[in-house]
């Protein structure tokens, strides 16, 4: 694979990894209650926030697992 292709997927499959975890996280606060948006910084605008960031940072993981697995799925 060339230099520009891998980093180009690189780059595109952490974009979505961190954003559809962030989006996830995100969507379980607001299914939890936690508002995000709301005027303030209240304990469950801080608890929507930190599940926001823990999403993004779990899917980026996620992705970056999954490159890992392809990689050595491809070296064998």
């Amino acid at each position: 694979m060339t230099d520009t292709k891998r980093l180009l997927m690189e780059g595109a499959s952490d974009a979505v990894g961190f954003v559809g975890g962030a989006l996830a996280g995100f969507w379980l606060g607001r299914w939890l209650g936690f508002d995000i948006f709301a005027a303030g910084y209240g304990t469950a605008s801080l608890a929507g926030i930190a599940l926001v960031g823990l999403g993004g940072g779990l899917g980026l993981h996620a992705a970056r697992r999954w490159r890992a697995s392809r990689r050595t799925k491809s070296e064998q």
